[in-house]
């Protein structure tokens, strides 16, 4: 029922969303000539597959965890379609090819060991990554990899058609902050 609901939220969300989606990639090409981030992420059952997202940093920032990342090197329309979230609508073709859920842990890279190790042992990778979830509506982000995998683990325990549509819900009003970039 879910993998039904991922198909038909995702399929009408980039038809509703293609103008939105046009003028994003517009504005890329003249924010960093390069609109578009492709990322080889760690998918379910520790399977490779590569992640679509708007760029919000210049081309040439290293393949590592948001957190590690230079608060510099995010651009201005980047810090934009990250606050407002705009930088993850791309995944909702992830979403279609069956790569991620709409709901589930937010897949990681493969240099991040101590969270892979950690979502292992609590069997996360049993199920598709996802756009949202709970970590992310509450603010829990990859710089905690423990809490962020036992959190994943207690989402995915519980995960109902209910909870899947209120975690939805909550990050289109807002909920969370998305990954931050280390400031200090």
């Amino acid at each position: 029922m879910l993998r039904f609901l991922d198909i038909l939220i995702a399929g009408v969300g980039l038809a509703l969303s293609a103008p939105l989606l046009l003028l994003l990639f517009v504005l890329g090409m003249f924010d960093t000539g390069q609109p578009l981030f492709f990322q080889t992420r760690v998918g379910r059952n520790q399977k490779p597959f590569i992640l679509v997202k708007y760029r919000t940093m210049r081309p040439a920032v290293e393949s590592v965890a948001t957190h590690l990342v230079d608060p510099s090197a995010v651009t201005k329309i980047g810090a934009f379609l990250r606050r407002t979230k705009l930088d993850e609508l791309p995944q909702l073709w992830n979403v279609l090819l069956g790569d991620m859920s709409l709901v589930g842990p937010r897949p990681c890279l493969f240099n991040q060991s101590e969270l892979i190790v950690e979502r292992a042992a609590r069997k996360v990778f049993d199920a598709r990554p996802g756009i949202t979830g709970l970590s992310q509506i509450s603010g829990i982000d990859m710089s905690t990899p423990v809490l962020l995998a036992e959190t994943d683990a207690k989402m995915l325990a519980g995960l109902n058609l209910t909870k899947y549509l209120k975690y939805i819900f909550s990050t289109l009003c807002g909920a969370g902050a998305g990954d931050r970039v280390n400031t200090g």
